[in-house]
């Protein structure tokens, strides 16, 4: 991984813009919807392989998983406060850059996905911030 903190920067800069049309202009394999929708059905599993891999072969993080105990008296708010990720423990900075490897190939081919509907990446986000921000914790996500 660079450490430069100049390469850092910029990495941290990039717009979304930016990222769909370097994608457009890089994706030439897999340019079918049917490639991109099965690829983005590949980095979904690998991304949850990767996350499986850092509990049952590293063991950088645990999961704890049970009921979730919602309270139907309580706010949503406080609702919110009492829900628990089950996940113990950080991840590994080995773990963490494969993660984020597997991450960035999806959003790749999202992007990709975008661009052969002719739908702007950067729109989308900004529709579904806007919705989470009008609905705030009545979004129910």
């Amino acid at each position: 991984m660079d450490t430069n903190p100049n390469t850092v920067k910029v990495q941290q800069n990039i717009s979304l813009n930016d990222f769909q049309k370097l994608g457009e202009d890089v994706l030439i394999r897999h340019k079918s919807i049917l490639d991109i929708i099965t690829k983005l059905d590949e980095y979904t599993a690998r991304i949850n392989r990767a996350v499986m891999k850092s509990v049952t072969s590293c063991g950088c993080i645990e999961i704890h998983a049970t009921k979730q105990d919602y309270n139907n008296k309580e706010s949503l708010s406080e609702m919110k406060d009492s829900m628990k990720s089950h996940i113990e423990g950080e991840l590994c900075p080995t773990c963490k850059e494969i993660i984020e490897e597997e991450i960035g190939a999806h959003l790749f081919y999202l992007a990709a996905l975008c661009n052969t509907l002719n739908i702007d990446l950067s729109d989308a986000l900004v529709e579904e911030y806007n919705n989470m921000k009008t609905l705030g914790i009545f979004s129910l996500k």
